[in-house]
């Protein structure tokens, strides 16, 4: 990490050391703005399974094509499909070609850049907050993913 500062001062910069984890799955639809997550303490197939179930649930209309990189849960013989989704996975090292990516990226750069949580409790907090803003704001979901949609 490198910062300006005058040359008789040192510098002290905050870090974050903790351990613990907390995971989000999140799927959005270009074309209407919407978006659906889950906020889990795992990052499985078992969690990958109960995220696929409550999001068709929740669009049970609705085909979904859902893309998706190669991570283990994503392609694990476990892994339940539910009758109105299909998967369709990206070559390797191609995050870019993922729309909910961009969903990651801004939620990064909007919630999490520069901060240190105390706690797990205010990482999932902040989590929950940058989510539900995403939810209720399906302009901003269109917005950032126009280019994969085909007008």
């Amino acid at each position: 990490m490198a910062c300006w500062v005058r040359a008789d001062m040192i510098p002290t910069v905050a870090r974050q050391m903790i351990r613990e984890y907390i995971y989000a799955y999140a799927a959005i639809s270009p074309q209407t703005g919407d978006c659906y997550s889950m906020i889990s303490p795992y990052c499985n197939t078992e969690a990958m399974n109960e995220f696929l179930h409550q999001l068709c649930s929740h669009y049970p209309n609705y085909r979904i094509i859902m893309v998706l990189d190669k991570a283990g849960w994503h392609i694990s013989n476990s892994l339940k499909l539910e009758p109105n989704i299909q998967l369709m996975h990206l070559a390797p090292y191609s995050p870019e070609l993922n729309p909910v990516e961009l969903l990651w990226r801004e939620m990064r750069r909007k919630y999490f850049h520069n901060n240190i949580f105390d706690t797990l409790e205010e990482v999932e907090k902040a989590l929950e907050t940058a989510l539900r803003e995403c939810h209720q704001n399906k302009t901003a979901i269109k917005q950032l993913a126009k280019g994969f949609v085909n007008n």
